[in-house]
Order: C-alpha cells, then sequence, then structure tokens
C-alpha cells in the first residue's frame, strides 16, 4: 500500500502577486491613458520634464508589460505549477525574494523613466543597475521553478509548464544579449553593439520579448487555466505538441520583420518575413486547441463571465498572431511601418490577449483563494462588455489613423509633388482618431476599476486560505511503455526538456545573430563617416533622455514619397558610431535623419522652446528645462574613452581635451544664434545648445556642411 505524503500548496504568494498584478496594471494603465490624451492636448505635458510624453511613454510600456503582465505571469505559474506538479514550491524564501525584487525593479522603473534615465532600447529601456538586478531576480525564480519540477510528484509534465520553461530559458538569453553595455556612470552604459548591429539584436529582443513574455507563458496560462474555468479537457494533446516546438522555434527569427525596408542587410529581413508568415500555423494552432477546449460547453459561455474572458482574450490572440505575420509581408509593411497600424496591432495582442485572459484568470482565482464566491457576476459582466467595447473602441481608431497616416505620406499630385509636403498636415488629420482612441483606454481602464471594486468585496467577504493542506502518493520512476507516445519520454525529463527548448530556440538566434556580428562586409564604412564631437555627444544623450525616439524616427526607406519628404535614403554605415541606434518605430513627428543644417540654430531653439511658434498645430511639448539646466560635462570623458575602448576612433588623448573642445563647438553655436537674434545669459552652457549641435549633425556625413565642426 502506498504511503501518502502530507504538504501544502503556497496560496500567499500568489495572493501577492495578484495583488500586485491589479495594482500596477491600474497605474499602468492610467499613465497610458495620460499618454494618450496628450496626444490630443499637448497642454497636458504640463510643461514638466517628468510628465512628458517622451518620458512617461516607455513608462507605460515597462508598467503594462513588466509590472502589470509580469506579475500576472508569477500570479499564475506560482498557482498552476505547484498543482501540477503536487508539490510546494521548492523554496518559500526564494518566492519571497523573487516578489520583492520584482517590485523593486519595478519601483525603480517608474523612479528612473520620468527622469530621463534610459537605454532607449524598445522594452529595455532600464540602465544596467536594474538590468543585473532583473537577472538575479529571474535566475532566483528560475531555481525556484526548477527547483519545484525536481521534487515532484507527478511524472508527467503538463503542457502549461513546457511554456514555463522556454519562457524561463530564453528571456535569459534575451536579456543578456541584448543589455551587453559598459557602464559610464552609475546610471549611463554605452551598448557594445551599435547601428545595425543593435538595431537586429534589439529587435531580435524586442519582438521575442513579445513572444517570449506577452505570449508563451500566457499560453502556458491559458492551458491550465481555461481547461479549469471550462471543466473540460484540452482538445488535443498532439496539437499542443506541435504548437509548442513549432512555436518556440520559428518564434525567435521573426525579429527582423520590425526593420524592413531599412539598412539591415536584405537577407536577414527575408528571413525575418519568411519566418513571420510560418508563424500562422503554430499560432492559429494553439488558438484553435484552446476555443475547441470549449466544445460541449458554449452554453456555460454564454452565462459565465470567467470563459467570456477568455474566449475573447484567446481570439484576440489569434487574431494578433495572424496580422503580425501579414504586416511582416514587404508590401504590406510599406504601408503600416511608422504608423498607428503598428499600435492599434500591438493593443490588440495586450489589451485582449494579455489584458483579458488576466481579468479572467483573476476573477477564477479570487474565490478560490479566498474560500468564497464571488461578490458580483453581474460586475464581472460589466467589466467584460467595457473591456471588450474599449479594446474596440480603442483598435479601430488606429487603423483608421494608420490608414490615413500612410495614404497621405506617399500621395503625390499629377505634377509629381507631395500632396501633404508639410508634414504636419498628416498629423492634424488623425487628432480626432487620438480621441477616440483615448474614449477606448477611458473605458477600458473604468472596467479595470470595476474589477478592483468586484475583487475587493470578494477577499472582503472570505478569509485567504494561505496554506492548503494536501495529500498525494511520491512519485515512482516510470518506465516506458510499448506504443507510449515518444514525447512522454521529454515530458518525464525537465533537464532534457529544458536543454531541447535551449537548442531549439538559439538556432534562429545564432543563423541571424552571428554574421551580422561577426561579418563587417554587413555594415560597410563610409570614408566621411566621423564620430560625434562631445558636445554632439552630449547633445545625443539629451536627445535619448528626453524619449524624443517616441516620435521621431532616424531611417529614411528607399520609397520615393520618403526620399521626396526627407531626403537621401538611409545606409548602413552611417550609423556606425551610434550606440545605441535610434531608428525608431512609430512616426509622430518627421523623420529627422536629414534635418542637419536644414534650419537655422534659431529655429530649432524656438522649435523646443515653443512648437507651436514654428509649426502651427503642433502636438509637440515645449521643453522649458532645456533652456534652464546645464549640460552635464562631468562623465564627457568617460564617454570617450568607453567608445574608444569599443573602436570608436577618436584620437589618442581626445578624452582629456573632450570638455574644451565640448565648450569651444558650445561657444560657437551661442554665437551663431546671437547673429539670428536670440541672446540669453549663460547660454552656451545650457542643454539646448547640445540638443542643437546633435540636430544639426544629423545626416550631414554624406553631404557638403555648412556648419564647421571643431
Amino acid at each position: 500500500m502506498t504511503t501518502l505524503e502530507r504538504f501544502s500548496y503556497d496560496n500567499k504568494i500568489v495572493r501577492d502577486f495578484g495583488i500586485a498584478t491589479v495594482f500596477w496594471g491600474a497605474v499602468g494603465m492610467l499613465v497610458g491613458l495620460l499618454a494618450a490624451l496628450q496626444l490630443v492636448w499637448p497642454e497636458l505635458n504640463f510643461s514638466s520634464q517628468y510628465l512628458n510624453f517622451g518620458r512617461i511613454r516607455p513608462l507605460h510600456t515597462n508598467a503594462v508589460i513588466f509590472a502589470f503582465v509580469g506579475n500576472g505571469i508569477f500570479m499564475g505559474v506560482y498557482y498552476s505549477l505547484q498543482r501540477l506538479l503536487k508539490a510546494s514550491m521548492w523554496s518559500p524564501m526564494l518566492s519571497k525574494i523573487h516578489f520583492w525584487g520584482w517590485q523593486s525593479i519595478i519601483l525603480a522603473a517608474a523612479l528612473t523613466l520620468p527622469l530621463g534615465i534610459t537605454s532607449s532600447h524598445e522594452y529595455a529601456e532600464l540602465e544596467w543597475p536594474i538590468d543585473i538586478a532583473i537577472a538575479l531576480v529571474w535566475i532566483a525564480f528560475g531555481i525556484n521553478m526548477f527547483g519545484t519540477i525536481l521534487k515532484r510528484r507527478e511524472n508527467h509534465l503538463y503542457v502549461a509548464i513546457w511554456f514555463y520553461i522556454a519562457t524561463w530559458v530564453t528571456v535569459t538569453v534575451l536579456h543578456v544579449f541584448n543589455n551587453l553595455e559598459i557602464p559610464v556612470s552609475l546610471w549611463k552604459s554605452i551598448p557594445v553593439f551599435a547601428g545595425v548591429q543593435d538595431a537586429l539584436v534589439q529587435w531580435w529582443y524586442g519582438h521575442n520579448a513579445v513572444a517570449f513574455f506577452l505570449t508563451t507563458p500566457y499560453l502556458g496560462l491559458m492551458y491550465y487555466f481555461l481547461p479549469k474555468a471550462a471543466n473540460r479537457p484540452v482538445y488535443s494533446y498532439k496539437l499542443s505538441i506541435i504548437h509548442f516546438w513549432a512555436l518556440i522555434f520559428i518564434y525567435i527569427w521573426a525579429g527582423p520583420h520590425h526593420l524592413l525596408y531599412t539598412s539591415l542587410p536584405d537577407w536577414a529581413q527575408t528571413l525575418g518575413s519568411i519566418f513571420s508568415l510560418m508563424l500562422i500555423a503554430p499560432s492559429w494552432g494553439g488558438m484553435l486547441n484552446g476555443l475547441l477546449t470549449l466544445r460541449g460547453a458554449w452554453d456555460r459561455v454564454r452565462q459565465d463571465p470567467i470563459l467570456k474572458f477568455m474566449v475573447v482574450a484567446v481570439t484576440a490572440y489569434g487574431m494578433a498572431t495572424l496580422e503580425g505575420p501579414l504586416l511582416s509581408i514587404k508590401s504590406i509593411n510599406a504601408i503600416s511601418h511608422y504608423t498607428d497600424w503598428t499600435v492599434g496591432h500591438v493593443h490588440v495582442g495586450t489589451l485582449g490577449w494579455n489584458g483579458m485572459l488576466t481579468f479572467g484568470i483573476l476573477y477564477w482565482l479570487w474565490p478560490r483563494l479566498y474560500g468564497t464566491n464571488l461578490f458580483s457576476t453581474k460586475l464581472a459582466n460589466t467589466h467584460f462588455w467595457l473591456g471588450t467595447l474599449g479594446t474596440l473602441f480603442y483598435t479601430i481608431p488606429l487603423y483608421w489613423a494608420g490608414w490615413t497616416q500612410s495614404m497621405m505620406w506617399k500621395k503625390f499630385t499629377p505634377d509629381g509633388l507631395l500632396a501633404y509636403g508639410n508634414f504636419l498636415e498628416t498629423v492634424t488629420q488623425i487628432i480626432p482618431m487620438y480621441a477616440l482612441r483615448s474614449l477606448g483606454g477611458t473605458i477600458y481602464v473604468v472596467g479595470v476599476f470595476i474589477m478592483v471594486y468586484n475583487l475587493w468585496k470578494t477577499a472582503k467577504a472570505g478569509q485567504l486560505i494561505q496554506q492548503v493542506e494536501v495529500e498525494a502518493a511520491p512519485r515512482i520512476k516510470h518506465q516506458r511503455v510499448k506504443g507510449e507516445h515518444w514525447h512522454k519520454w521529454i515530458e518525464r525529463r525537465p533537464v532534457q526538456l529544458l536543454i531541447a527548448s535551449t537548442i531549439v530556440v538559439l538556432i534562429g538566434g545564432m543563423i541571424e545573430i552571428f554574421p551580422m556580428l561577426l561579418l563587417e562586409k554587413n555594415v560597410p564604412k563610409i570614408a566621411s563617416v566621423q564620430p560625434y564631437t562631445p558636445l554632439e555627444l552630449e547633445g545625443r544623450d539629451l536627445y535619448i533622455s528626453e524619449g524624443c525616439v517616441s516620435c521621431h524616427s532616424q531611417m529614411i526607406r528607399p520609397f520615393r514619397s520618403e526620399t521626396e519628404r526627407y531626403g537621401e535614403f538611409s545606409k548602413s554605415g552611417e550609423f556606425i558610431y551610434d550606440r545605441p541606434f535610434l531608428w525608431g518605430s512609430k512616426r509622430t513627428g518627421p523623420d529627422l535623419h536629414r534635418i542637419g543644417e536644414k534650419y537655422p540654430h534659431s529655429w530649432h531653439y524656438n522649435h523646443m522652446l515653443e512648437p507651436s511658434s514654428m509649426s502651427p498645430g503642433s502636438i509637440m511639448p515645449p521643453y522649458p528645462w532645456l533652456f534652464e539646466e546645464d549640460t552635464n560635462t562631468d562623465y564627457t570623458a568617460s564617454k570617450i574613452k568607453v567608445l574608444q575602448s569599443l573602436g570608436t576612433p577618436y584620437p589618442k588623448g581626445f578624452a582629456d581635451k573632450a570638455v574644451d573642445q565640448l565648450e569651444k563647438q558650445a561657444r560657437k553655436i551661442t554665437e551663431e544664434l546671437k547673429n539670428q537674434g536670440i541672446e540669453q545669459e549663460g547660454l552656451e552652457d545650457k542643454q539646448i545648445i547640445a540638443l542643437i549641435a546633435y540636430l544639426q549633425r544629423l545626416g550631414t556625413d554624406t553631404k557638403p556642411r555648412k556648419f564647421v565642426k571643431n
């Protein structure tokens, strides 16, 4: 007779991550709503450097991805992992370290990003001390997860756990490679990769942050919580196997589709497009596996708000993973890239897939954690409809805006001239769509606060069941049975599953990334391209700090509409000294790659002080602090030394002269401004001078210069 072992499931850690999910979700969405409203009413920037759109936009993305979705992942993993393995967590102490460490990281992000402390890499903006903290906390989570897997009482690893394992190993690899950087100071670092190489590594990370943080762990949660909520088995075991292995193999190749028509070599772009299209098959296989799990339960779906949330979530996953590959087709990408179409596409995934599935899981979990019934099914249904309508009102206007932008950018008159030569015409045309998007965001956020009230009342009516006492037989090593499905073998061997997942994931990355890093011919040099002067370097860091890359690209694609509007198309050799690259992913304002010497210094001065004075009707916020704060030269020499160590050809001993050269160029620009009618006491020391120096440099390396650089 088998002796049963007594142990307990830790519900407290699940509850803690659940509260964090709800709290940070509300905060992140409110920040996002403010950013959306700022594009309709720029005065909501409040002329504050800490609430400026360029700074709070990355705060919003980090909050919803790593705070809301991140905590949602951990909430679901800690609940499902223990029950699927019939084991308590390996280390309650590591669980606590994981929880408080992750919240500390989120708090650090909430403080540093509004201060302008950013690495500029999209979805990876946090600076090097926080990157190290993320790695340490992620490793603690991995140790705890694998320790629990190894001491399990259940032989087979359920499909959800496959996705958890693949998530952990892939995010580890992505985080390390994309954050290879050399510190200059406590809150400033310089990336190891530059220009085209940096762009490829970043979007290898950026796309797969979506794939392996916003998708694969949530698929694991779908495979556990959807069958639980429906009280039905997963539709197809074989389909789940195909879904898992095909998805993690193909997804890692797709990053270059974010860089179509850029200076990235065509072979890398083509690989990204091909594998993106291949993604449709496993993605829709997973969606169908989820929806068909509900076969025979559709009457319950009509009555149960939890299942409604989950059905909409899985449907949104299917729509987003169909649209994403279609957007990687070059002819479609030529229309969509840099427009709000992409923003709408992303929010189908975040609001529909991640948001709605998280809400469904929270509604399912909370009564079980507190030993009571959900406070109000009616309020949950209200939240469902607000969430669904909010998603539609948010995304549809952005599709409309994106198509409008693209058509206006590309339209020519019968005489062969740009129909909308003034970029601002294309901005003012879509402000009504931005207003509708803000309405959708408001509806969605109202639903979130209804959920907060519903969960709070549910918790108040019960009492947290911190530990669930259970019994289970000890694990007996299983011998393979003749005729047993081949995949059962690897399901019983977590180490082999980890190794196999790692190999499958790394194949695509190695084939795409290594040639770009090792073959110099992939990034041909241009003799006239020179490193930035010290003043331009400081101005570039101000451009990064203010988040200008959120609205302005620096990549002119080889389309007639773009070369007519902006100038000669961009070449890979022009970016060899750009650390980090600043190609951008959205044009709320015009491309700036050829802005250098297009306007006099006074234009830039007045434009940054009051944008509408130079561009009537502009929705760009003013930057008054640039005229009040001095350029910080404390680390200028250190930046030069780090860049030299990375191969930037500054002369020997240049770091010691850098500040003197910076001051000399600043005095020259100040004198030119004086000749243009602008005088300000101590102007040569102000940040605006450094920013003007950088803007006037952009795109001038391949054409004769009007302003002589020192």
